[in-house]
């Protein structure tokens, strides 16, 4: 016991001993741990550092492609379609059910379209009488589609901008089934005819359009492009200046006609005149024609239809079948066919409004024109081109026009190519006068009130028709459609209508010698001033050279044809004609150049043959022989080798 006692200090020193180890150990552990828990830490907090990043990146590579996807969605609100209403491929409910074909493979879709918004608006001159028409439903068409490629033809239905009615426009026709000019002239007139007051371009294409497909026969070898379509579209919102295509659906098809691919369809056989438009190709044929300009023109509110002058109307069998079930209405049967063609085109372009000219209405009955849809459907172009318009007759159209339901009118006047098939100088006071019957017909539109008057057009025809030879020149021609949009602006040719043609063009109007006076500042003067001189100069300075009645005694055609003349007679006369010779040669050739950088090379050789060749064949042909006679010195008779 006391043993045991007196070993209990030193337990008691061993235990505080081991204690001490004890604690110190447990000291190092949790300062190990301690250690090892701030790894940890730091650690965890590196993982999450670099997974933040992680999921920051994620997310901002998201927000980016959401980003892009929108920026494409609005691209494609921008200029393709609204978005929203993309409508899907329907079912043809309405087609006839076939069976299928091995040969055939059949597409359907349709694609609807709204209108491109434009950032220069053209000048906003609205037609105030209709209201936006009511949606229709869309076409479905089946299109065949080619074995290889794997090609689906489709149709775009687009609605027509509408933009707030502000007064009648005054447009600029261009004809462009000769002497069309290139798209770098354009580029430099386009402004010239914004600044002269036009408010819009009526562009009748003819075959300068770019065909497409089975229709690429029609279009001419120097016809525009897609891509100077496009140019032109854009240099008329520039200027603005609204775009009226006009395409001819009747009469004045020779264009077409001529081919003998569609010679079937003329009226009569013999005349490439005139559709036969219940010919069963004719309203495929239209389609087609309609759809691809269409298809360039989404801009267009309205579209000219033609229409005019359909001679031998109701001449072919198929329309004598038509006439003998409908009373021999003839002028029921032209009604029946542009409504027809106003269909066509208001099915691809809901709300689009049409313009036809209106001659071959003049003599249908108003009974007969309310029967029709038409007047709700187009407007009646009212052309005249006389200088002095009989205005009894013209306020009967008038009349008769609003008693058949006509919503509206157009006129026509002209600044050339109305005054003579082959005139090659435009008479200015012919134009002036014919715009100053006009304004007092426009100053009578108060009288019908339901009548809207929504513009004028102011023609320049280049050709009477696609086979008669080329009237004046757009160059030769702008005096007077400065002259005409100036009295049109200022409701007379007055002091300031003179002044601001002066200011415009750098050249004084002179109406009794019919010429622009001065140099002149207008794009294209110099093939005015030098057509002049052709006009006024060429023929007579030759005419009298040949009929000098001294040379036609020592150089007479039977003498030229046997090489027998004196020199001594000739001499005074040879160096006269050489010279005459060279200097409309040194002219000529500075002429053409100037034609061919306005216009195509056709043009160019159509004109000159037309107006140069002839005259210059013969004074040349007359330098030549008197040349060569004169250098055989006197000699005996001899035959021409």
């Amino acid at each position: 016991m006391v043993k045991a006692m007196l070993s209990l200090p030193c337990l008691f020193v061993e235990s505080r001993g081991s204690e001490s180890k004890h604690k110190q150990s447990t000291q190092q552990y949790q300062a190990a741990r301690d250690r090892a828990m701030n790894s940890f830490k730091l650690l965890k907090l590196i993982v999450l550092f670099l997974v933040t990043l992680v999921i920051m990146k994620f997310f901002s590579s998201s927000n980016k492609g959401r980003v892009k996807i929108n920026s494409k969605i609005m691209d494609m609100d921008t200029n393709i379609f609204w978005w929203n209403n993309y409508t899907p491929e329907p079912e043809n409910l309405d087609a006839p059910k076939e069976p299928p074909k091995a040969e055939k493979n059949l597409e359907k879709k349709i694609i609807k379209k709204e209108p491109e918004p434009n950032p220069e608006e053209p000048h906003n001159l609205d037609s105030p009488v209709e209201p936006k028409e009511a949606k229709k439903k869309p076409v479905i068409e089946n299109v065949k589609k080619e074995p290889e490629p794997n090609i689906e033809e489709e149709i775009e239905i687009i609605e027509v901008p509408v933009k707030p009615s502000t007064g009648p426009l005054r447009l600029v026709h261009l004809d462009l089934k000769g002497a069309a000019p290139k798209v770098s002239y354009l580029k430099q007139i386009f402004p010239l005819f914004s600044s002269l007051g036009a408010h819009g371009i009526l562009i009748e294409y003819e075959d300068m359009f770019p065909y497409e497909g089975e229709l690429e026969i029609l279009k001419s070898p120097f016809a525009y492009s897609v891509e100077d379509i496009e140019e032109i579209k854009t240099l008329a919102n520039l200027n603005k200046l609204e775009l009226i295509p006009l395409m001819q659906v009747f009469g004045h098809l020779e264009f077409v006609l001529k081919h003998e691919k569609y010679a079937h369809l003329r009226e009569v056989p013999k005349y490439p005149n005139s559709l036969n438009a219940l010919a069963p190709d004719s309203l495929p044929l239209l389609k087609n024609m309609l759809k691809q300009i269409l298809k360039r023109h989404p801009e267009a509110r309205f579209f000219h239809i033609g229409a005019d002058e359909v001679y031998e109307l109701g001449e072919s069998e198929d329309s004598k079948r038509w006439l003998e079930k409908n009373n021999g209405d003839v002028g029921a049967l032209y009604l029946s066919h542009v409504s027809n063609v106003c269909h066509l085109v208001t099915e691809m372009r809901p709300g689009m409004k049409m313009i036809f000219w209106d001659d071959m209405i003049r003599k249908i009955s108003v009974p007969t024109l309310q029967t029709s849809d038409v007047p709700k459907l187009a407007f009646p172009m009212i052309w005249n081109y006389n200088p002095q318009i009989d205005m009894q007759s013209l306020a009967k159209l008038l009349e008769k026009y609003r008693d058949a339901g006509f919503l509206g009118v157009w006129f026509a006047s002209s600044f050339k190519g109305t005054s003579g098939v082959d005139q090659r100088w435009t008479p200015l006071k012919h134009h002036l006068d014919n715009h100053l019957s006009w304004l007092k017909v426009m100053d009578s539109m108060d009288q019908y009130p339901s009548l809207t008057f929504q513009g004028i057009a102011i023609t320049g025809w280049q050709r009477y028709e696609h086979f008669t030879r080329l009237c004046e020149l757009l160059p030769v021609a702008i005096p007077s459609l400065a002259v005409c949009l100036q009295t049109l602006k200022y409701g007379s040719f007055n002091e300031e209508a003179v002044k601001a043609v002066h200011h415009i063009l750098g050249c004084n109007i002179k109406l009794d010698p019919n010429i622009c006076e001065g140099s002149g500042s207008f794009v294209g003067a110099e093939i005015y001033h030098k057509v002049r001189k052709i006009h006024t100069e060429l023929q007579s300075s030759i005419d009298s050279m040949m009929t000098d009645h001294f040379l036609r005694g020592s150089l007479s055609n039977y003498l030229r044809k046997y090489n027998f003349a004196n020199p001594r007679n000739l001499r005074q006369f040879k160096t006269k004609l050489r010279k005459l010779q060279d200097d409309w040669e040194s002219m000529l050739e500075t002429f053409r150049k100037e034609m061919e950088a306005i216009f195509y090379p056709d043009t160019v050789e159509e004109w000159m043959e037309d107006n140069v060749n002839e005259q210059m064949t013969k004074l040349r042909s007359m330098v030549q022989d008197t040349e060569r006679i004169y250098d055989l010195d006197g000699r005996k008779k001899s035959l021409n080798t």
